[in-house]
């Protein structure tokens, strides 16, 4: 077992190593963790392997970490960004295209980088589901566009995981942009010229892309892309008269309504997608030229207010910890969450101390002396009894700023925050509730998953009654409630070990999650209220985004994120814990190592009774409007 350990180590220094001497970054710091590989300022995140080390899982892991580093050395963010198109798919595109010349570039002098990125990628696909699908799919169609450029940028072939797919969208797809895919090849090296002709790829494609973007692009590609597509509208007001006149107006409002949102992941895959490119008016196939193509199911139009729904909610349920197991196994997952964390609870008690203190400091009392009126100062008789011309002395105790507050923790329970995470978000809600209990802040805890994977009842009532198109949300949902604000700790405490319970963990819908944490909120009376979110990434369904836009449940979110930030009483913070929560929330953080989560959750509710808990309101407002600016 030593000696395995001792391989294990040696593996992952010179796996380090080979990062940094491949990203050209010798200072950066890297850990390992159980997600994909990630940059976090100067801090690198690698999956780690198991104890096992075989030959697949040194590839894969190697290859994660080659792509990462090539990615590092090769892709400008900022560069990047200036260039991104506005619209639905045309972002996603996009994102792909950079992916597959960041590897070409990366791989051109290095065999052994090539063939460990083959092998990440082929894991990646077949993660993703590409191996049990059998009909073109919208969600697969940027990955293939990325595997058409990739063949054509280094000659190498699709991983066998993603080849049916690659075969059922080629004959669509690459007659239209091959001479593109072409020119793409003696770009290569130059980011900028590549994304210029990118951006007249997905343009070729029909793609609705945000005109207004283009000038971020470059002054001459944006006036080429304009003129070619007013060009286009009128030609077709030429050749089919008035009645395509109001067609194309048509055309030209959904181009400007779109809202920019680029879904920046294709993760969401399953066998049952039916979703297909969406054919033009009078076309026999997909993806026919002469007309704008978008998702089949599009929401960029809809009202925010009305685009979202549940196909059920009668076996939604919210439910107390300590209704989901017996006493016995509570108190059992409750002393195996201690025993996991005993050697935390130094570092977090520190920490916890140290909120502590600094709460208690805003809420120490002060007296006001030498006044004519109020309590008498009785220390101060002396000089009455020595002087009796002298007056009496009175002193008042002044009032404190400090608020009547409230915080809700609501913990992301999804099957992605097993193992590690999911322990240290329970030990640092402990510690929490504790803390502020001291000082006499009410803390709820409360988590959120789903009853079932893959839908449970909700799919099967959807099933039984036809599979009607669009049902909205399509799964059972689970909100639970560990701790109630009124609910003291000593009582509470043992239903956060219900968090190790296996099977608990499942699948997370963080947008009616949010609502429901909310709406308690403002049914409290305390004067101030905090909405704390622990989160690893963005809302998962499987059973929902099969049959929805890939945006559906993260559109959702968005929305519910902003009307809380934007027009609500409650101050809300997230903590993303290894997938940047910060394209969500204002006010967010993420953390590479779960170990850093308990000094993070205390560090930010430091700082928010630091700077506002005595802000007036006008000030509040300003800074509100700059963060918004």
């Amino acid at each position: 077992m030593a000696d395995q350990n001792d391989i294990l180590e040696e593996f992952k220094r010179a796996n380090a190593a080979a990062f940094r001497a491949i990203a050209e970054e010798g200072e950066v710091d890297v850990v390992y963790g159980t997600d994909a590989a990630m940059m976090a300022g100067d801090r690198a995140r690698l999956p780690a392997p198991s104890r096992a080390l075989s030959d697949e899982e040194v590839s894969r892991c190697r290859g994660e970490a080659d792509t990462l580093a090539v990615r590092q050395r090769h892709h400008d963010n900022m560069m990047h960004a200036r260039n991104m198109p506005g619209g639905d798919v045309a972002p996603m595109l996009f994102n792909a295209l950079e992916d597959a010349r960041v590897e070409a570039v990366g791989g051109q002098h290095m065999a052994g980088v090539r063939r460990n990125m083959a092998a990440a990628l082929e894991e990646h696909y077949h993660r993703l589901g590409f191996h049990r699908v059998n009909d073109r799919t919208e969600a697969a169609m940027p990955e293939v566009v990325r595997l058409m450029a990739r063949k054509h940028l280094t000659g190498e072939e699709p991983p066998p995981s993603a080849q049916r797919v690659y075969e059922l969208w080629e004959p669509h797809i690459e007659p239209q942009i091959e001479s593109l895919l072409d020119e793409l090849k003696g770009k290569v090296g130059d980011q900028q010229a590549y994304a210029d002709v990118a951006r007249r790829m997905i343009q070729m494609m029909d793609i609705d892309i945000d005109l207004d973007d283009q000038a971020e692009g470059g002054e001459e590609t944006g006036e080429e892309s304009e003129s070619q597509d007013e060009s286009q509208v009128q030609g077709e007001d030429d050749g089919e008269g008035s009645g395509d006149q109001e067609s194309s107006a048509q055309q030209s409002s959904d181009v400007s309504d779109m809202e920019g949102e680029g879904d920046d992941s294709t993760e969401m895959m399953d066998e049952d997608m039916d979703g297909e490119m969406m054919p033009a008016s009078g076309s026999e196939e997909p993806g026919d030229m002469g007309k704008r193509w978008r998702p089949e199911h599009d929401l960029s139009n809809v009202p925010k207010e009305d685009f979202y729904s549940a196909f059920t909610t009668g076996y939604d349920e919210i439910v107390s910890a300590d209704e989901l197991c017996d006493p016995e196994e509570l108190t059992r997952l409750r002393t195996m969450l201690d025993q996991q964390l005993t050697h935390l609870q130094g570092i977090i008690g520190k920490l916890a101390n140290r909120l502590q203190r600094r709460l208690m400091a805003r809420q120490q009392r002060s007296w006001h002396f030498d006044l004519e009126e109020g309590l008498l100062d009785t220390g101060r008789l002396s000089r009455v009894v020595t002087n009796p011309t002298h007056p009496l002395s009175f002193k008042q105790e002044s009032e404190t700023d400090f608020r009547d507050t409230v915080v809700t923790l609501l913990i992301d329970n999804s099957g992605s925050m097993r193992g590690r995470p999911i322990s240290i978000a329970a030990m640092s809600a402990d510690i929490l509730a504790r803390t502020l209990e001291r000082c006499a802040v009410k803390v709820e805890i409360l988590g959120f998953t789903t009853r079932a994977w893959k839908g449970g009842q909700s799919r099967e009532a959807w099933i039984a009654d036809g599979k009607p198109a669009n049902p909205g949300r399509l799964n059972d949902l689970r909100h639970i409630i560990y701790k109630g604000a009124d609910l003291p700790y000593r009582r509470g405490r043992k239903n956060l070990g219900l968090m190790l319970r296996e099977g608990l963990l499942k699948e997370n819908i963080d947008g009616e999650a949010l609502l429901w944490a909310y709406n308690r909120l403002l049914g409290r009376p305390e004067e101030r209220r905090i909405l704390m979110v622990i989160s690893d990434g963005a809302p998962v369904d499987d059973s929902t985004l099969s049959v929805n836009p890939g945006n559906y449940l993260e559109r959702h979110l968005r929305d519910v994120i902003e009307y809380i930030e934007t027009q609500s009483p409650v101050e809300l913070v997230a903590i993303g814990i290894g997938h940047d929560v910060t394209r969500y929330y204002r006010r967010a953080v993420t953390i590479v190592d779960v170990e850093q989560l308990g000094g993070t959750m205390m560090e930010q509710l430091a700082d928010l009774f630091d700077d506002e808990s005595q802000m007036p309101a006008g000030r509040k407002k300003a800074k509100a409007q700059r963060r918004a600016g």
